[in-house]
């Protein structure tokens, strides 16, 4: 019981790494790049019994010719492959136990996502109601921009000159004369 138990953490763990990064993936198979990513998070690659290029490896080697991608079955051969180079003092099966451990219920990881600046200088820098100049055009009161009205001189298709003053008194002028 305690075996199915973990093959469905092993197939959970499978998904969440299968969908990573990817919006239209199902789930049920595994990209070179998450595999790696799978390997690299999960510690199994710990750089000198397995190295990157090993994952690598196994990869091309345990999916079909013609695929970029695997599927459960596969991965669990490529684990079979990697488990005794990984843990080379144990048994084949130890060995096999001991890295379906590694890889039960972990999830991908975000390290060294970039964060937003939260500098003094950052802060001065965008602060649009300190803006000079044209630039201050761009924007309105509270800091939002105006978008096109801010960029550009909108044309002004009335007909009067900019600067007149009597703008839309003509019609008034032409029923006093009447």
């Amino acid at each position: 019981m305690a075996e199915s138990a973990d093959m469905e953490q092993l197939l959970a763990s499978f998904k969440k790494f299968a969908i990573h990064g990817d919006t239209k993936a199902t789930g049920r198979e595994l990209n070179g790049k998450n595999w790696a990513k799978l390997c690299k998070d999960c510690r199994i690659i710990d750089g000198k019994n397995v190295t990157a290029t090993d994952v690598d490896i196994v990869f091309s080697k345990v999916k079909q010719k013609t695929s970029r991608v695997i599927t459960y079955e596969e991965f669990q051969r490529a684990l079979e492959e990697l488990a005794p180079k990984r843990f080379k003092g144990q048994s084949k099966e130890e060995a096999l136990e001991s890295i379906y451990k590694l890889v039960e219920g972990r999830e991908p990881t975000n390290v060294g996502v970039t964060k937003v600046a939260k500098a003094k200088a950052v802060d001065r820098l965008t602060d649009a109601s300190r803006y000079t100049g044209s630039h201050k055009e761009r924007f309105d009161e509270s800091g939002k921009g105006k978008g096109r009205e801010g960029r550009e001189e909108i044309v002004d298709k009335t007909g009067y000159v900019g600067a007149y003053k009597n703008a839309g008194t003509y019609d008034d002028k032409k029923k006093a004369e009447k």
